[in-house]
């Protein structure tokens, strides 16, 4: 077997490889969007399966959005992702230019700590926060799981974002303070312009990651008015009957604000993720 059978035997098991991890994402998400617009006759029907809709149908969206109040929770996950993903961002800024920038005692043991904190399951951590949040009036609100979900994320965050500023050469900001620019200043101007795509890949992730978060939501928030979009969801599965198509509609539209991020930032993340992976 000559070199160019080699090469294109390769290529194709490559090719097919990558079709079939596309196929196990897309299915899943194609199946969720059929099933939304299905009436629940056809859906629960076990006799026959259906990949299209023989009847199109908006009533589950209808149901969704009249029902159950479904912006309510959209608005509610909005307000909690974008603010964790702003102060996430914010603080990893400030915290991964100090472990980069700066010598000082206890600096190993401050990441070694940062690392073992993604090692701990975060069910560990909420039953005492929810007795601390609850002595303090923090639970049922959507500033304890504003905190939570802070706290949770802000680690990985500052290590990934030390990671982006060891690749920035230091001589970028000696040469800002010799034409008289302060240590702000150099930061601001200098420094964040070049490691935007860094900056957009930590929001990115911090928002991501409140945006599909269950469990603490579940445990801090009791009313329905401040449901986030994964506790509102997990609602509509019952004791005895799970409003399938509700459901599906609900997930589908849960998927589409961060599909719509990344169809705009996928050049940005991208880019910010190996460029932290390499250090310069």
């Amino acid at each position: 077997m000559n070199h160019k059978v080699k090469k294109s035997l390769f290529g194709l098991g490559r090719t097919f490889l990558l079709v079939f991890f596309l196929l196990l994402v897309i299915l899943p998400i194609y199946w969720m969007c059929i099933t939304s617009f299905k009436p629940h006759k056809e859906i629960i029907n076990a006799q026959e399966i259906t990949y299209f809709p023989k009847e199109f149908s908006m009533g589950n969206y209808v149901e969704l959005f009249k029902l159950y109040d479904y912006r309510r929770m959209l608005f509610n996950s909005f307000i909690v992702s974008a603010g964790t993903g702003l102060c996430v961002t914010l603080l990893s800024i400030f915290g991964g230019y100090g472990l980069a920038r700066y010598k000082f005692k206890g600096k190993d043991t401050m990441l070694l700590f940062f690392l073992v904190t993604q090692m701990i399951p975060g069910i560990l951590v909420i039953i005492p926060l929810y007795v601390i949040f609850s002595r303090i009036g923090l639970v049922n609100t959507r500033l304890g799981l504003f905190i939570y979900y802070m706290i949770t994320n802000l680690p990985y965050c500052v290590i990934t974002m030390r990671s982006f500023f060891e690749r920035i050469p230091y001589t970028l900001e000696e040469a800002a303070y010799v034409d008289g620019c302060s240590k702000m200043t150099g930061l601001v101007r200098i420094v964040l312009p070049v490691m935007f795509p860094g900056i957009v890949a930590v929001f990115v992730f911090a928002f991501i990651g409140a945006w599909n978060e269950l469990i603490a939501g579940t445990i801090f928030i009791n009313t329905a008015d401040l449901w986030t979009v994964p506790v509102g969801l997990k609602s509509l599965i019952g004791k005895y009957d799970v409003k399938w198509g509700v459901l599906m509609a609900g997930g589908f539209c849960a998927l589409l604000p961060t599909a719509i991020m990344f169809a705009f930032m996928q050049k940005y993340v991208v880019e910010g993720l190996t460029a932290g992976a390499v250090k310069e």
